[in-house]
């Protein structure tokens, strides 16, 4: 069975990263870029992941320059522009595509397990959200204007959910 620990992905600094590190989080995955109408999230997004990271929650970030063009920096402006303007404290990972022949095998995954608005499979702007379970396994997906704050519910549904018994 494919869950999030079937997949690796390089941090914004380069570094491959087995993402079974996040093996019995809950996490929130997240398209993000610095130059967006909803890049203001940025700062919900950070307090979802002070609010419940002592709980096992944590945000992952993946910078997408497919729409719009709007993250055009490098690794390193993007890291500053998330800890001067956001205080971002999360991970962020490196600038992926999320749509297309290139789209990171993650994102594929993530499509497929929750189709969008009317079944659509593609990613339709930045800031589209996935919350998946300690399991690794996708519980929903949000369209880009559902704000951070509107997942606090949700995310905690999640956090307090039992183990599946083996």
């Amino acid at each position: 069975m494919t869950t999030l620990h079937s997949f690796s992905a390089k941090s914004l600094q380069g570094e491959n990263v087995d993402l079974s590190r996040y093996a019995n989080q809950v996490l929130l995955i997240v398209n993000v870029a610095s130059e967006c109408g909803f890049t203001p999230q940025y700062a919900g997004l950070e307090a979802l992941h002070r609010s419940y990271q002592d709980r096992g929650f944590s945000v992952l970030a993946f910078p997408c320059n497919q729409f719009g063009r709007q993250e055009p920096g490098s690794p390193e402006q993007i890291a500053a522009f998330c800890s001067a303007n956001y205080g971002v404290s999360f991970p962020l990972f490196e600038k992926i595509e999320v749509n297309g022949p290139q789209a990171h095998p993650l994102y594929g995954w993530l499509k497929n397990e929750k189709a969008g608005v009317l079944g659509s499979q593609a990613i339709k702007w930045n800031f589209t959200k996935f919350l998946l379970g300690r399991d690794g396994r996708v519980i929903k997906r949000y369209g880009p204007a559902t704000k951070p704050e509107a997942l606090r519910a949700d995310i905690e549904k999640a956090l307090d959910a039992k183990p599946a018994s083996a």
